[in-house]
């Protein structure tokens, strides 16, 4: 085999992942893991239910797994997997507008959905509001009662503010929004576009975004309501 072969062989991965297709199926592969985060997640904090010492054992058994390093580990793969939806979202986006430079003088949603067309801003959004999270629920730096292995305490605390518990209730909706579409397109993409499966997906689709919906604000709302103190 010739070098110049060999050097189209070995660039041929790099020039399917930064194809079109490429990009989707990264969008949709990495938006897959962040589902499974988001789910994950969600079962987690619903601990916040059987009380203080389950948030604690819960917390304790994240921060012990491969000796403190498997909470590192996962942080670092979600991080790329953000960074990679990032980067093919708007890589796709940008491409899209520069075909079309000039649009349309009257356009007509026929199609698309509320979701569809609010998919960039809800995922920049929610990319604001988890770098907040972050620093109130994980780091404790714009907590003023954060207390260390204590996620009952500081959730409670934190949702005792009615501006946090309603701004995190509104995040949850816009997630509840991204996801709608968000996992719609990535189960077509992975092949579920046959139309015999295109109900079951758009089922799938929205009735997970309001268990997750439902699961995150229930939360808040208990606090709110007296039911977790």
């Amino acid at each position: 085999m010739t070098t110049a072969a060999l050097d189209a062989q070995a660039a041929a991965p790099s020039r399917f992942i930064f194809s079109t297709i490429g990009r989707k199926i990264v969008m949709a592969v990495t938006g897959l893991v962040l589902v499974g985060f988001v789910v994950g997640h969600m079962a987690g904090n619903l601990q916040m239910f059987l009380g203080p010492v389950a948030m604690h054992d819960y917390a304790v058994l994240l921060r012990s797994l491969l000796h403190g390093t498997g909470v590192w580990i996962a942080r670092g793969g979600l991080l790329i997997a953000v960074g990679l939806h990032i980067w093919a979202a708007t890589s796709l986006t940008l491409e899209n507008r520069s075909a079309r430079p000039v649009r349309y003088r009257t356009w007509q949603p026929n199609a698309s959905t509320l979701a569809s067309r609010t998919m960039r801003w809800s995922g920049y959004l929610l990319l604001a509001y988890i770098i907040y999270h972050l620093l109130h629920m994980t780091f404790g730096t714009v907590h003023p009662a954060f207390w260390e292995l204590e996620p009952y305490h500081n959730l409670v605390s934190a949702f005792q503010s009615k501006v946090v518990a309603f701004a995190y209730i509104g995040a949850m909706v816009l997630l509840g929004s991204h996801l709608d579409h968000g996992i719609w397109s990535m189960l077509r993409t992975l092949g579920l576009s046959h139309p015999r499966y295109v109900k079951l997906v758009r089922l799938a689709s929205a009735g997970l975004s309001v268990l997750v919906v439902i699961g995150y604000v229930s939360i808040p709302v208990a606090v709110l309501m007296g039911v977790l103190r």
